[in-house]
């Protein structure tokens, strides 16, 4: 497992879309979580494609150089009912891919289930119920500022407790 010099491990979160993308940073040492940052980048519909994909990029560049993650965490996708939305979030997915991919920064995966399950311990939380956890495992005096970031570093704590899950099972913790 990667992991900084001094023991620490980065993870960046990350909730895709191509109006909005949320960037959560936060960092695990002596398995205590903080929070390093987060960021909401959103784009204009009335923007070109092409042009709307290079935002997405420079942001998502410039966030991962800031936190220098040891792993970055997107939400699965799913087919959605609305091709059209599914397209977009797949262009932003793939922008976060290509930007893992510069960088050699190995990807993870997390359904809304499993994220839900791992901060709250039910499937069936709702928003708020995930914010307020992200805000009480960070120690944040309030809740992130979009549903967007709260999602990216709820994706980024759901990592943490898996790798500590993982370590601990293998006889690594």
């Amino acid at each position: 497992m990667r992991g900084g010099e001094n023991g620490s491990y980065r993870v960046v979160g990350i909730d895709p879309g191509l109006a909005n993308l949320g960037l959560g940073a936060v960092e695990e040492e002596r398995k205590q979580a903080r929070l390093l940052g987060s960021v909401l980048l959103r784009t204009r519909s009335s923007d070109a494609g092409p042009v709307r994909l290079m935002a997405l990029r420079d942001g998502v560049t410039a966030f991962l150089a800031t936190h220098r993650p040891d792993a970055i965490v997107l939400e699965a996708q799913f087919f959605h009912r609305q091709k059209a939305v599914s397209f977009k979030v797949g262009q932003a997915f793939g922008i976060v891919l290509l930007c893992a991919a510069d960088l050699g920064v190995p990807v993870f995966e997390y359904g809304p289930l499993q994220v839900k399950q791992a901060l709250v311990g039910t499937g069936r939380a709702d928003k708020g119920q995930v914010a307020f956890m992200v805000r009480a495992l960070l120690e944040m005096p309030r809740q992130p500022s979009t549903d967007h970031e709260a999602d990216a570093l709820a994706l980024a704590l759901t990592h943490l407790q898996s790798r500590r899950l993982s370590a601990a099972l293998t006889g690594r913790a």
